[in-house]
């Protein structure tokens, strides 16, 4: 089972993930991203969909037309975990093959 991170474990693992930051209201951490199209941002969608069922970890999401804003967090563990920003770096690999 995920552990919650520790405060230092947190902000030393957001170092690495360019883009993402911690939300204002919960222990999450978000990320917007934007493409060409909406296909493009399907396209990437479907991978990260892909990705994230390996992993057994899904994300929040919403897609309008170009944008997928994300926010990941671990609800079993109330907060955030290895998980969250292993997926994170997982997305921004997909977002740079897109």
């Amino acid at each position: 089972m995920a552990e919650r991170l520790k405060p230092e474990d947190r902000a030393a693992g957001l170092k690495d993930l360019e883009g993402w930051h911690l939300c204002d209201d919960r222990e999450a951490i978000s990320k917007s991203f934007r493409f060409k199209d909406f296909r493009e941002a399907f396209g990437f969608m479907t991978q990260v969909a892909i990705t994230a069922e390996k992993m057994n970890h899904h994300p929040e999401w919403s897609n309008v037309y170009r944008s997928v804003d994300i926010v990941l967090s671990t609800h079993d563990v109330g907060g955030l975990s290895a998980l969250d920003l292993k997926l994170a770096s997982e997305i921004d690999g997909i977002a740079g093959a897109s």
